[in-house]
């Protein structure tokens, strides 16, 4: 009793000290509280940008050798291996930015002007110790079928010459397999590849485009019973290349191949749930040409923008409502009375609007004729994302901003123009097939892309493991 009376009399004889006993903590709760909202408001912009858009890569930055011969662009560029910022569709507001910058894919500094878009590759130097690193040392195991396999024509590269509108699927596995990248030894391969093709399995009466899934499923149940490599890592360390749409949903009876493996598809949407950036990777769709690309000087090309195709998304009804009938602006619908190629040699830019899927031919048809790409196709992991940099040699329109098109091409300066088109020159070799790969052509670039995605954790096979 007579604490308790001393504790009453002390807080009777000091009811400031007791109310301040509480204000304290209540203060500083308010401050911490105060800060982290000023915190988080002067930072959300730089989070929102970086939230699915960096790809952090480990490199070894070994010193290049004596005598190496010298990569065609000599520029070098502040970014490395940052992926393009190409999903605009959630930045209608723009954050205080006009329609022409926001989608001319323009980055403003802090001061407002341009940051460097001028260079064509995100770190030219990494990318060329790299390449010869992975020329030297990148081996892939090709799982062996044999021509009297009753599935040759899917397993086994073609023997012709690819054509068509998904020929990269067959012109890489051509070339690969007599490529120099190809080990017949599973215990130094860096990767594992599996050679079935979806574009041929769509065409075997035996499967068609309902049996593929099954197929697939199969396939990977065989190769896991006969051999161990696909078990260690549960698919991790294997890949398989894809152009045809169909490929996206080929692996629904086959999900680890989905989840774990590598793809390599013309259909590298983000928007998609089968498909993993970064994990995947996004192989260009590309219509096979023999003759050298052609030039013509800018001052020639008289038109500002040029598509054709069909009517088959809702972005390109878009664009058909809006510009059909506009005379800078050509939108064509059905067939053309003039020759493709001359339209596309007589534009400034040339659009690439998504149809069924974010991907189509157009972009390697733009480049091949010197004509600068314009990409209205939200959620699209663009090819070679983690080497070039797309802003130096293309224009991304997000899919809103399809009124306001001409006003965006036309914001575009002359001097802009000139830099993105010489870009263009620049990089669509690397937008190139042929049956004797040249270097940094699209075969090239793409063994690049899988290079980056090799396992890190390289895991030894015993002799004694592996299987007949």
């Amino acid at each position: 009793m007579t604490n308790s009376s001393l504790i009453l009399h002390y807080f009777s004889h000091h009811r400031l000290s007791f109310k301040t006993f509480f204000f304290i903590p209540t203060t500083l709760a308010l401050v911490t509280t105060l800060f982290v909202l000023f915190y988080i408001s002067s930072t959300s912009h730089l989070l929102h940008f970086n939230h699915h858009h960096t790809h952090i890569v480990s490199v070894s930055r070994k010193k290049t050798p004596p005598g190496s011969p010298l990569f065609p662009d000599s520029g070098h560029s502040v970014s490395k291996y940052h992926r393009p910022l190409v999903d605009l569709s959630k930045r209608s507001g723009g954050g205080g930015r006009n329609a022409s910058q926001r989608s001319a894919g323009v980055e403003l500094g802090s001061n407002g002007n341009c940051m460097n878009n001028t260079k064509v590759f995100h770190d030219r130097d990494i990318f060329r110790e790299d390449y010869k690193w992975m020329n030297r040392s990148f081996r892939i195991y090709i799982y062996p079928h044999k021509r009297n396999d009753s599935f040759a024509n899917v397993l086994l590269p073609v023997d012709f010459e690819p054509r068509g509108n998904y020929a990269s699927e067959s012109y890489f596995k051509k070339v690969l397999m007599k490529s120099h990248f190809v080990t017949k030894d599973p215990t130094e391969a860096d990767l594992f590849f599996l050679p079935f093709s979806i574009a041929r399995l769509r065409h075997d009466p035996r499967i068609g485009s309902p049996g593929i899934q099954n197929f697939i499923r199969d396939y990977i149940v065989n190769i896991s019973r006969k051999y161990p490599y696909w078990n260690r890592t549960d698919g991790a360390d294997h890949f398989y290349v894809a152009c045809h749409s169909i490929g996206r949903s080929a692996m629904e009876k086959a999900w680890e191949v989905k989840l774990n493996a590598i793809q390599v598809v013309c259909s590298s949407s983000y928007f998609l749930s089968g498909y993993i950036a970064h994990k995947d990777a996004s192989l260009p769709q590309i219509w096979p040409r023999q003759t050298d690309p052609p030039n013509l000087v800018p001052s020639k090309r008289k038109k500002l923008a040029f598509f054709a195709g069909s009517i088959n998304s809702p972005v390109r009804e878009k664009l058909l409502q809006f510009w059909r009938n506009d005379s800078e602006i050509y939108a064509h619908f059905g067939r053309l009375t003039t020759p493709y190629a001359d339209e596309l040699l007589g534009s400034k830019f040339c659009l690439h609007v998504k149809g069924f899927e974010v991907n189509t031919a157009r972009i390697a048809d733009s480049l091949y004729y010197g004509c600068v790409p314009v990409i209205i196709a939200n959620h699209y992991d663009l090819p070679f994302a983690d080497i070039l940099n797309w802003k130096s040699f293309s224009v991304v329109v997000a899919t809103l901003d399809i009124p306001l098109l001409k006003k965006i091409l036309k914001g575009i300066s002359s001097d802009r123009y000139l830099l993105l088109q010489h870009n263009v020159l620049k990089v669509r070799k690397h937008f190139q097939w042929h049956l004797f790969p040249v270097d940094y052509d699209a075969f090239y670039m793409v063994m690049y892309e899988l290079w980056l995605r090799r396992s890190s954790l390289r895991l030894q096979l015993s002799p004694s493991s592996d299987s007949s």
